[in-house]
């Protein structure tokens, strides 16, 4: 048996390297990790898989050659006028990488899942900057920490442990901390919490206003602000101006609730606030292990973060137009190439609709529901088990994600699939 130690998970955007891996004859046989989620992937990742590449022939999907599968994508992405390609953030960056080159090579729109989680934090920071730190920082020097509409006992399980009030930092420890959480609702993380605020829902955008007009010692003339008592926001406040170095996290409660990329201005803006009387950083809880990795790429790639159209033969940034979901709803692409996605599970009805009426190829691991939907499937290795690479944690710490076992024969990692893929189009393409 093979012990395999400061194993990366690609399981979520804190991708934890404090993992132990056991390996015999080639299979996963134990894992010695404090997450749920963590262990349930590299144990189960095998289950449930596709080892074989299919295309649709007669409406159903049948094996083929690797050979095929990659000349009917590169058919598939020559023949459209504008083609979609949508995914990536669980992959590697060196799969990005090749995945910006072959949206330029087509002429197409490259989007990833950021367009429906944290786009508009990536607006909220181009708009005021990112007044941001590394989870090391959090864990070496926070005394209070805030988790504004997201629950990481749920979604990041070995957050709060690793990063905020049940860690012992170099200056701080478990008990020198404080937790805060916002949300419409009690969640698990909230019952743990030092100070639980219950906003009404969408009225985010409300209640940091009043933070901010208190710590600017404006006085509030109502009894309560998006449903929270004013003495409450007040103890808030004061929490906030007092402790010697913050951290504010925020998930989809923030993002996706009314206001959208407003609210994260007024976050911004409430953190640049409180840098006037302490310390205090602001950062993103990103979901998908690899999808800050996928925004960092397609930035210094293209200059722009996601929904990066080519179809002009240079990139355009339009959000709201270029986005995958919009693309989608409006029909305005004419095929489209997934990659470590699952769209058909997430999206809106109409852009699954639009999505599934026209030539349709999968890169993925697993036989996802988009999977069966699809004219073409290609299997591919799972990055961080089966394929070493390149994965940006949540803070926009680039790590090295380890290779712990060999693929099924036969199956190639995405960046190979997608290099195939390329070499073809532009044969195709006659060399231009």
């Amino acid at each position: 048996m093979k012990v395999i130690n400061a194993v990366l998970c690609p399981g979520c955007g804190s991708l934890c390297d404090d993992n132990e891996v056991y390996v015999e004859d080639n299979k996963i046989v134990k894992v010695k990790t404090e997450c749920a989620i963590s262990a349930s992937k590299f144990l189960n990742y095998n289950k449930e898989r596709n080892t074989k590449p299919l295309v649709r022939v007669d409406g159903q999907l049948k094996p083929t050659t690797l050979e095929d599968a990659i000349e009917r994508v590169a058919r598939m992405l020559v023949d459209a006028e504008y083609p979609l390609l949508y995914g990536w953030s669980l992959t590697s960056c060196e799969a990005q990488r090749k995945g910006v080159e072959l949206a330029e090579e087509v002429g197409g729109v490259i989007d990833n899942t950021t367009t429906v989680c944290h786009g508009p934090s990536i607006l909220g920071v181009q708009d005021f900057g990112d007044p941001t730190c590394t989870l090391g920082e959090v864990k070496a020097r926070a005394d209070l920490v805030i988790y504004w509409g997201c629950d990481p006992s749920s979604a990041h399980p070995r957050h709060i442990k690793r990063y905020s009030s049940l860690t012992k930092g170099k200056f701080r420890t478990p008990e020198q901390r404080k937790v805060v959480v916002v949300d419409v609702r009690k969640t698990t993380t909230a019952r743990n919490a030092n100070l639980f605020i219950q906003v009404k829902p969408n009225q985010d955008y409300e209640l940091i206003t009043a933070l901010k007009m208190l710590l600017q010692n404006e006085e509030i003339e109502e009894q309560e602000v998006a449903g929270v008592p004013v003495e409450q926001i007040e103890e808030l406040a004061e929490l906030m101006r007092s402790c010697e170095f913050g951290m504010l996290f925020f998930g989809l409660g923030l993002t996706m609730s009314e206001g959208k990329d407003r609210n994260i201005d007024a976050a911004i803006n409430l953190v640049r606030e409180l840098n006037r009387w302490t310390k205090f950083a602001i950062m993103p809880m990103r979901g998908h292990y690899n999808v800050t990795g996928a925004n960092q790429v397609l930035t210094w790639q293209t200059g722009y973060p996601y929904a990066v159209d080519f179809s002009r033969s240079y990139p355009r940034f339009e959000p709201g137009d270029t986005t995958a979901v919009d693309v989608l709803s409006r029909g305005y692409n004419d095929a489209t190439l997934v990659v470590a996605s699952d769209p058909v599970a997430n999206l809106p009805k109409d852009a699954v609709k639009h999505l599934c009426s026209k030539p349709l190829a999968v890169i993925d691991p697993h036989m996802s529901l988009t999977a069966f939907m699809a004219d073409v499937v290609i299997p591919s290795a799972f990055v961080g088990i089966e394929e070493e690479g390149t994965a940006y944690r949540m803070d926009g710490v680039a790590l090295l994600m380890k290779k712990i076992v060999d693929p099924p024969e036969g199956i190639l990692p995405d960046v190979q699939i997608l290099d195939l893929i390329l070499k073809r189009v532009r044969e195709l393409k006659g060399g231009r």
